[in-house]
């Protein structure tokens, strides 16, 4: 990971908002052969001082078999991006660069019984349709979820590590910040709208 001082965020609670809001990430792994990568929506949840991603995968994938082979995993969480261009600075005669937020998150994965991923299935599909929903996981027929079950495995990673970039031009002076906030939010991007909003909170 690109890393320099003035580009990490220091408060934890930050970081971890961020993930949550960022939840659909890629779990990375790696074989004999080549590395396997999926993406997937997790839960995330701190379970007395530890952090824990939660969720499930289809079973007999190539990313399941290579998680089974070796359990360390590199989850990549990615966030707003954009392109930063030179002519908004206050000396030009700079590099263009692109503004980004993302977290890298090492742990090990453990997969869980039929009973504990129907748990996760449930909390899962409640967490992003609520209960109320025509599609909350007590409205689905019995035999469908019985069936699902089957194909799918619940998983926990617990998280040894993790490290963050936040590049929002922090090594740019407050005219060349606010000069590049300026610009982003005349543009319709969500990315560049989102980037603007991070670098005026920290201006």
């Amino acid at each position: 990971m690109y890393k320099l001082n003035y580009f990490t965020e220091q408060d934890t609670a930050v970081v971890l908002d961020f993930m949550k809001e960022y939840s659909f990430a890629v779990v990375t792994g790696s074989t004999k052969e080549y590395p396997v990568a999926t993406h997937l929506p997790l839960d995330i949840q701190q379970v007395e001082g530890k952090l824990f991603f939660t969720g499930h995968l289809m079973k007999n994938t190539d990313h399941h078999k290579a998680f089974l082979e070796n359990d360390k995993v590199l989850v990549i969480f990615n966030g707003p991006h954009c392109h930063v261009s030179a002519s908004w600075y206050s000396d030009p005669a700079l590099a263009s660069t692109w503004n980004y937020i993302t977290v890298h998150a090492k742990g090990k994965i453990s997969f869980v019984d039929e009973m504990q991923t129907m748990k996760i299935l449930e909390d899962i599909t409640n967490k992003y349709e609520g209960r109320e929903s025509e599609a909350s996981f007590a409205k689905l027929p019995n035999e469908y979820v019985e069936r699902l079950v089957k194909a799918i495995v619940g998983f926990n990673i617990e998280v040894e590590s993790y490290e963050n970039v936040f590049k929002l031009s922090q090594n740019h002076d407050l005219k060349t910040r606010e000069s590049i906030a300026t610009h982003l939010e005349a543009r319709s991007n969500h990315g560049d709208v989102a980037i603007a909003y991070e670098l005026r909170k920290r201006m």
